[in-house]
């Protein structure tokens, strides 16, 4: 090869690894809609070309709105992958596993297709979820849509700032993208969903200092609160997972949402991660405990209701669906 090719074969390599769009930054709004696919050739050839289509659709809506940050993320589930990938799944991916505490359950649910949007405007998200729809026609059937919001300054309905040990520069695909260790699905991101449901008034009949100690952190400024040793250990040390490689991260992404009139708050939980089992050992240490039985004591005020995997792969793996 001569000197001159390399770059190019480079900046092949890099784009046909470029991810999705999963390290964009908190949005005003964002969606998290989840489908399932039919199972007949007719729907899965649908699906194809719509996946297929990703990129056109959001550069569809981005064109024609000026408020900014417009992005969607799109992962398939492994129960649909074979039929609409005809490819082996990714090394990690598998159905959302159960967890079973002594007292709580991070259940399993449906859903093949993940639409993550986020946006400055619901209305651009609306629109875009309305255009995606529309493409699909019968060959889904829509099994939850959920419509997140900024809270304050990034706080969930629990009054906690969310997010606080997301990766950032070089450390965030670190964490996020699969690499050399799955050459075939380079660029793509593990996808866990969970939707969480509040007992508000629970929840602020305790005090501060009794929130603070089961989040691990102090409710005004953030600060981080010692980890315990031994015993009880708060939601922040049972979500800090380390071995003898370090500590592993993911990125969240969690939105609040609520239905008031019906007496809804929950907070939607979203994490991308490089390795599965990362956020598979975290969802262990949360409902099992560290050491059995000590659960996250956040578990008694807020209540797992949706669990699924999904896989992200790359823009370029979705764009080639279209040509299946």
């Amino acid at each position: 090869m001569s000197s001159t090719s390399l770059p190019i074969a480079a900046a092949h390599q890099s784009v046909d690894t470029e991810p999705q769009s999963i390290d964009a930054p908190l949005s005003a709004a964002a969606a998290f809609l989840i489908l399932k696919v039919k199972d007949d050739e007719a729907s899965l050839a649908t699906v194809r070309d719509v996946l297929g289509s990703t990129d056109d659709l959001i550069k569809n809506v981005r064109v024609r709105t000026d408020v900014g940050l417009f992005t969607c993320n799109v992962g398939i589930a492994h129960r649909a992958w074979g039929a609409i990938t005809a490819k082996p799944a990714p090394r990690e991916l598998t159905p959302f596993k159960e967890v079973k505490g002594a007292k709580h359950t991070a259940i399993a649910t449906e859903g093949d297709l993940l639409y993550h949007i986020r946006a400055e405007s619901m209305g651009v998200i609306i629109e875009f979820e309305r255009m995606v729809l529309e493409a699909f026609g019968d060959a889904v059937i829509p099994l939850d849509d959920v419509a997140g919001f900024r809270y304050f300054d990034g706080r969930d309905l629990l009054e906690f700032v969310d997010g606080t040990a997301n990766p950032e520069g070089l450390e965030l695909p670190a964490a996020t993208i699969v690499g050399d260790e799955d050459p075939d699905y380079a660029g793509g991101s593990y996808v866990v969903i969970q939707k969480y449901l509040h007992d508000m008034a629970a929840w602020r009949s305790q005090s501060v200092e009794t929130q603070e100690s089961i989040v691990g952190r102090k409710k005004f400024d953030n600060t981080e609160l010692p980890d315990a040793t031994e015993g009880q250990k708060s939601h922040k040390t049972l979500c800090t997972i380390e071995d003898d490689e370090g500590e592993h991260a993911i990125l969240r992404d969690n939105m609040p949402f609520a239905v008031p009139g019906r007496g809804e708050y929950g907070t939607y939980f979203i994490g991308y991660c490089r390795y599965l089992w990362v956020i598979e050992k975290m969802l262990e240490r949360m409902f099992i405990g560290d050491p059995p039985p000590l659960h996250d004591r956040i578990l008694d005020f807020s209540r797992a209701t949706a669990g699924v995997t999904f896989f992200a792969p790359s823009r370029k793996f979705l764009s080639d669906l279209g040509d299946a």
